[in-house]
């Protein structure tokens, strides 16, 4: 309205009351910030809006074609377009090939841009010989149709000749045509998402949830262990079943920082060596000896001796290299 913002003259019906009844191009919509999404998508939706520095409600009849560069899959992955807008923009979808990919149209359009600064700088138009056309072809055009439009440009004012070959066209682009293509990190499951960053996370954590879990198996045996010693007890070394895990999900992911149960508080906290001992070892030389024993009647296969234990083969490794009996 007139007067509501500065610089308003005069009264502006804005794009859309500019179109009503006819069609409204939106260019490079997948750029458009989230609260213009959030406004574009009102209007859509209910055919109304509100004119800027406008208080009255008006209502709209057109036709929206909307393009992008953007790969809005990705975008909306990644929290930066809508999903309800794009499904509402998407209405007829029309894939564009890329400039690369359209063959002899590279050559048709190379001809309308020369026209077309002919006419704008007052000159004759350019040419291409064979041998240039064929290197137009084998070019990659990293920069699809603006690009081709930008060298069009510069041969059209640089060059002194008219009909340019295929040494005059080097000059503008490239000779190693691979180097223009714009270097890409192959992502496993297709388009780069924070989904792959998400499930490293998850895969880190589950390990970790196991190893935790190794440590209180170990604990468990150790313990398990120390009073069949007390009570003067043999020991008779039972596996220890893996529990199976679920499979952590970011609403699990709470339960790794959850407190321990009485029984898991009992099995992790520390053991108080008591103050009578048949042979006075200490929790190290314990837990050596239960090694070497579990070693001795397994003749030496430390697998099966892991699996007597009730640890990890990884655990009983690292215990053997902690008491030099890796040997």
């Amino acid at each position: 309205m007139k007067g509501s913002y500065t610089g308003a003259i005069n009264d502006s019906p804005g794009y859309f009351g500019v179109a009503n009844k006819g069609t409204l191009f939106l260019d490079e919509v997948g750029e458009l910030p989230m609260a213009t999404q959030a406004r574009l998508l009102r209007v859509l939706e209910t055919g109304e809006y509100i004119p800027v520095g406008g208080t009255e409600i008006r209502k709209t009849d057109v036709r929206i074609v909307a393009a992008t560069n953007v790969n809005i899959r990705q975008a909306i992955s990644e929290g930066r377009f809508r999903e309800d807008l794009y499904y509402r923009l998407n209405s007829i979808p029309i894939q564009m090939p890329s400039l690369r990919e359209r063959g002899e149209d590279i050559v048709l359009l190379f001809r309308l841009f020369a026209m077309q600064m002919a006419e704008k700088y007052k000159m004759d138009r350019i040419t291409l010989d064979e041998s240039a056309k064929q290197l137009l072809l084998k070019y990659k055009w990293p920069g699809n149709v603006r690009q081709l439009k930008n060298i069009t440009e510069q041969i059209s004012v640089l060059s002194p000749e008219r009909l340019i070959t295929a040494d005059i066209l080097r000059h503008f682009i490239p000779e190693d045509h691979e180097t223009t293509q714009l270097a890409t990190i192959p992502h496993e499951g297709g388009d780069h998402s924070f989904e792959n960053e998400r499930e490293i996370l998850y895969k880190i954590l589950f390990e970790l949830r196991g190893n935790v879990n190794d440590m209180r198996r170990e604990m468990s045996a150790l313990k398990k262990q120390l009073d069949d010693v007390q009570g003067g007890t043999t020991p008779v070394s039972t596996p220890i079943p893996t529990t199976q895990l679920a499979p952590i999900t970011p609403a699990s992911l709470s339960t790794l920082h959850a407190p321990l149960s009485t029984a898991e508080d009992a099995v992790a906290e520390e053991y108080v060596e008591p103050e009578k001992e048949q042979e006075n070892l200490n929790l190290s030389d314990l837990s050596k000896q239960m090694l070497e024993k579990a070693l001795e009647r397994n003749h030496g296969n430390r697998k099966r001796a892991a699996q007597e234990l009730g640890i990890s083969d990884r655990t009983l490794y690292r215990r053997l290299k902690q008491y030099g009996l890796d040997k």
